[in-house]
């Protein structure tokens, strides 16, 4: 097949969306099949053999953190020469959208997916909440006349379909089980994560320092453990005024980690904390259960989805500091704590990235399939 795939972020930028686009187009390609990606230009011209051409972008005065590219005719041009047999308009909402617009002029395959919970992104940005109305409409007329909507779990599809999306389906989740592992374990990163005390119990945040992650909920469970460490690995547009409001706590920021030192992060701490409930599945969750950690996560369809309560991880209520000091309680009571350790290895162990990127091709014959029956 040649697929083309048309995406709001991509390299070099570090996400959950990246990792996944990345280890499908290194499956595609094994498989003989040709990718074009476009993407917002950030200097990336091509991946593992796959054709990457670039939008110009822009930055936000009031979002410098990232550079967006906006709907261009550049697609529809790059598309009609390439001739794929599917397009994915990844996460439609501004340059993706002219994946979707030129998909529909060409008679082209589409495959659109749904990644980013932007309307509830807006109940943490208050000024913006009263747009919520009008972002479903927006949300809907861009996955209207897809062959096949794509979500990453079973509650955002529900919640697509009751704002009346239809040929939903949820595409299976991913970990690298071989480069997120116990095994990286390293007495000198824990010494870096914990500022010098590594007897401290250590637990990680791994992700994009934004409001919407809601990790300076964190705050009150430092002030009543002492003897615990947080280590915040990631960047984002909050990260100076996290920085500010977990100061004189005992936590450390690394910025953004990444290949062994990343797996050396995950695997010289304690457990994985996970605050935010308004992911769409939350790929980090995976990442630190392959790298042996018990989960410690706020309660959220997505995240039950992947947690369950002291089997592989512990839930606990957001915003209900005695429910999170309970679930915190697992790194003391070592019996529990290796017997959970042990059941998310096992449970990363279920979830490739090969059986993640076929089922996604999969997808596309599917969309291709039915694109010709529906136009026949």
């Amino acid at each position: 097949m040649k697929i083309a795939i048309v995406t709001e972020t991509f390299l070099p930028s570090t996400d959950g969306i990246v990792t996944r686009l990345k280890k499908a187009i290194e499956y595609f390609l094994r498989e003989g099949h040709e990718v074009l990606v476009i993407a917002p230009d950030l200097g990336v011209t091509e991946y593992k053999g796959a054709k990457v051409i670039g939008v110009k972008p822009i930055t936000f005065p009031f979002y410098r953190y990232r550079k967006w590219g906006f709907p261009s005719r550049k697609v529809y041009h790059e598309l009609k020469k390439f001739e794929p047999d599917v397009v994915h308009a990844v996460n439609p909402v501004l340059l993706a959208t002219s994946a979707v617009t030129a998909a529909q002029k060409l008679d082209i395959p589409l495959v659109s997916s749904y990644h980013t919970h932007l309307p509830k992104y807006l109940d943490f940005y208050k000024i913006y909440k009263p747009a919520k109305p009008l972002l479903w409409w927006y949300i809907r007329k861009q996955h209207k006349n897809s062959d096949i909507n794509l979500v990453t779990s079973q509650t955002i599809k529900e919640e697509l379909g009751s704002e009346g999306i239809e040929r939903l389906s949820v595409i299976p989740r991913g970990v690298d089980v071989d480069n997120r592992h116990p095994k990286f374990k390293d007495a000198a990163m824990r010494d870096r994560l914990t500022n010098g005390e590594p007897a401290n119990k250590l637990l990680v945040f791994i992700g994009r320092l934004a409001v919407e992650k809601e990790i300076h909920k964190l705050i009150p469970m430092l002030e009543k453990r002492s003897d615990i460490s947080l280590a915040i690995i990631g960047d984002g547009p909050s990260r100076s005024d996290l920085e500010k409001v977990f100061e004189g706590t005992k936590t450390v920021f690394t910025g953004f980690l990444h290949g062994e030192e990343l797996s050396r992060a995950y695997a010289s701490s304690d457990a994985f904390i996970f605050p935010s409930i308004s992911e769409t599945l939350g790929l980090v969750i995976l990442e630190g259960m392959a790298s042996g950690l018990p989960i410690i996560a706020a309660k959220s369809g997505p995240t039950m989805e992947q947690v369950s309560h002291e089997v592989n991880g512990m839930l606990y209520e957001n915003e209900d500091l005695d429910s999170l000091l309970d679930a915190v309680e697992v790194i003391d009571d070592e019996e529990k704590f290796n017997n959970i350790k042990e059941e998310a290895r096992k449970e990363a162990l279920k979830f490739s990235w090969d059986n993640a990127s076929k089922r996604l091709l999969d997808y596309y014959k599917d969309a291709r399939d039915h694109h010709s029956v529906g136009r026949s």
